[in-house]
């Protein structure tokens, strides 16, 4: 499909990269095509970043038809730019899709809007280390009558913005609070799909965790309330007595891209992985007798971030001395190296634009 690009009349001021916060900067351009039932999708284009024009009763806005992905543009140290696992992420948008009832988008037409809108801001692009392009489509269910029912008009959207550390810490250890009230998601609901509803489940619990001083959250799970599931807006992982341990996905964990990229690399370099349910009881007992060796999150914006300190209820233990582990350490040179293009890539997951 031909992607009609209309420039955009003025150009904003880049922010100084060295001082980049994360998600604040919009560049000039965001991508749309549009899909109506029976059409299909079509009039793909890049446009100047303005407001959406959409009608108040829009479904989107009163029942949640949304979904989003996240994933990044790096600069290289030759001035190129690449892409990590786009195709996961599209995939992972289309079973997303399928959850509540949007339309698939093809592959190609989906990966060309990110890759043609990448190539339009190229200047947006970053240089400074550890920053990059963070890249953001969603779709958006836009049918103008009150009622719950699946859209027949339906929007794919990408905007893109400079960002650096996720966490104003960066790669320091971050402290997570275990949840006991509120709950994420069910299994057979929507924790699997990458949508707007989860997060906004997860809004209250994150400002209390964040009035106490802490990070994060540490979900439990919505039947039982005793497993772990995610670590805020991550998946989490475990090394216990050398092994490697993470929540499998029951139907209410995401299936993360870091995640799966951190479970090849951890089994390549010989480590044992299981994906299991994960009691916060064995969590805490691992850590009071001196097995629970390091903990750390997994997700696009962060990559990897460690955890320094859990609590829950009256319990606080320390992990790792609050230092990054080594385990840690190397998934966060490893992966990022790999997107940056300094180190080898073993496994084809990056894209050269």
């Amino acid at each position: 499909m031909e992607i009609k690009v209309t420039p955009a009349a003025t150009l904003k001021e880049k922010p100084d990269s060295s001082t980049l916060v994360f998600g604040k900067a919009m560049t000039d351009h965001m991508f749309i095509a549009d899909y109506n039932e029976g059409q299909g999708w079509h009039d793909a284009r890049i446009v100047p970043y303005a407001p959406l024009q959409i009608d108040p009763a829009a479904k989107v806005l009163h029942y949640g038809e949304e979904i989003f992905e996240g994933l990044k543009a790096y600069r290289t140290a030759d001035g190129s730019i690449q892409l990590f696992r786009p195709r996961d992420n599209i995939d992972r948008m289309n079973k997303s899709a399928q959850r509540l009832c949007l339309p698939q988008i093809p592959e190609e037409l989906a990966l060309a809007g990110i890759t043609k809108l990448v190539e339009v801001e190229q200047d947006w692009v970053p240089r400074e280390k550890d920053t990059s392009l963070y890249i953001r489509p969603f779709m958006i269910g836009l049918d103008a009558a009150l009622g719950v029912h699946s859209s027949k008009h339906v929007q794919y959207i990408v905007v893109v913005c400079p960002v650096g550390a996720y966490y104003p810490e960066g790669l320091n250890p971050v402290k997570i609070f275990v949840e006991e009230q509120d709950v994420r998601a069910v299994k057979g609901g929507m924790g699997m799909a990458k949508t707007g509803g989860n997060y906004a489940a997860s809004l209250r619990a994150g400002d209390l965790a964040e009035k106490a001083g802490y990070s994060q959250v540490l979900w439990l799970d919505g039947v039982h309330r005793k497993y772990i599931e995610e670590v805020g807006s991550m998946n989490v992982m475990f090394k216990i007595a050398g092994k490697i341990l993470t929540p499998d996905l029951n139907g209410s964990v995401l299936d993360g891209i870091t995640r799966r990229s951190c479970i090849q690399l951890l089994k390549d370099w010989g480590y044992e992985v299981e994906e299991r349910r994960i009691s916060a009881s064995e969590l805490f007992e691992a850590a009071e007798n001196g097995t629970l060796e390091e903990a750390w999150g997994t997700g696009t914006a962060a990559v990897v971030s460690p955890i320094g300190e859990l609590a829950m209820g009256s319990k606080k233990v320390t992990v790792s001395n609050n230092q990054i582990g080594e385990i840690t350490q190397k998934l966060y040179d490893e992966l990022t190296g790999i997107q940056w293009g300094r180190v080898a890539d073993p496994h084809g997951w990056i894209m050269k634009l």
